[in-house]
């Protein structure tokens, strides 16, 4: 073989392999994970340095949007942190700029379906409005599942802490174990609170924090029951306990409440449902007949102050039947 062409070859491919280290060595020195931390521990030093700069906070910052541009566009729109603050109690990962693009999405679907279904712009607009509180409504169902969760966890809870008490544990401490051993989502919230202590969050401030993550009564008069205690003192693990015991025994109560209302909450959901079912029904056995309810203005009419009065009745009877123990 060619020596020239073989030492031409070897040469070609040192350098072609140092070539590809070179741009390695650039990417990762000015790209890499280590070059963005240092970078971002020199903007977090001239930061801390600079007089006149925002307060920094050792509390996680949650971002409304990952767009910088939405984020300034919602931070202007009333009630979008209570919207963030339902989105986190549900226990959903979204952010708030994510959830209001599913809404326009499922907004959108109405004037669709108007359109491949030859509907008029008042259905359509109907539909589409619909369509667009179905979002919320899956926030506000997840939301209540988990609260509901979180409420059966708490006795379990308060009991925890209060035999670590009496093994001679500190309250921080048995917060950590709660943290470890309680199930989710209950051991994820004090989980929090434990690092927010950890982190240098006073502990009145850290248990104020779990009830704004959290709005369950009970878990007021648990937190209560600890301030009160820190300031005037007293066995913190008797009063846990006698708190576990009532609300074991209120959930008992609640428990007994909705196997007596059964009976009433089956029928509430049969009358507000078989109308639907009905109409549904006759759609499909004779479209001629339902179809009038779209194409006669007078009939049109009729079906708007059914329903009206159907929605009114839907929630005449939710009321009814829903106990508050």
């Amino acid at each position: 073989m060619n020596t020239t062409f073989l030492t031409f070859a070897v040469l070609l491919f040192l350098a072609t392999v140092l070539a590809i280290e070179g741009i390695h060595l650039y990417w990762m020195s000015h790209y890499g994970a280590q070059a963005k931390r240092i970078a971002a521990r020199l903007e977090f030093s001239s930061t801390a340095n600079q007089g006149g700069g925002q307060p920094l906070s050792i509390l996680k910052d949650h971002k409304l949007s990952d767009s910088q541009w939405l984020v300034q566009l919602l931070a202007d729109v009333p009630g979008v942190h209570t919207l963030d603050r339902a989105l986190k109690q549900a226990g959903m990962k979204i952010t708030v700029g994510r959830f209001v693009g599913y809404t326009f999405a499922c907004a959108a679907m109405g004037p669709v379906l108007g359109v491949l279904l030859s509907l008029k712009v008042p259905v359509q607009i109907a539909i589409g409005c619909a369509l667009a509180v179905a979002p919320w409504l899956t926030v506000r169902r997840k939301r209540s599942q988990r609260l509901k969760q979180l409420e059966r966890q708490l006795p379990d809870a308060t009991d925890l802490i209060a035999r670590s008490l009496r093994a001679g544990h500190s309250f921080a401490s048995a917060l950590g174990m709660l943290a470890d051993e309680m199930a989710e989502p209950l051991g994820a919230e004090f989980r929090t609170a434990f690092d927010e202590i950890n982190y240098g969050v006073s502990m009145n401030t850290a248990l104020h924090n779990i009830t704004e993550r959290v709005p369950l009564d009970d878990l007021r008069y648990f937190v209560i029951a600890v301030l009160i205690q820190r300031e005037s003192g007293g066995n913190l693990a008797e009063i846990l306990t006698n708190i576990g015991y009532i609300i074991r025994e209120r959930l008992k109560l609640f428990g007994k409440v909705r196997a007596l209302s059964a009976e009433g909450r089956l029928s509430a959901w049969i009358l507000a449902l078989l109308p639907f079912v009905i109409v549904g029904i006759l759609a499909v056995l004779s479209p001629g007949f339902i179809k009038i309810f779209w194409t006669d203005p007078s009939a049109e009419k009729l079906a708007f102050i059914c329903v009206g009065m159907m929605a009114v009745g839907i929630l005449w009877m939710r009321k009814i039947v829903r106990i508050r123990v």
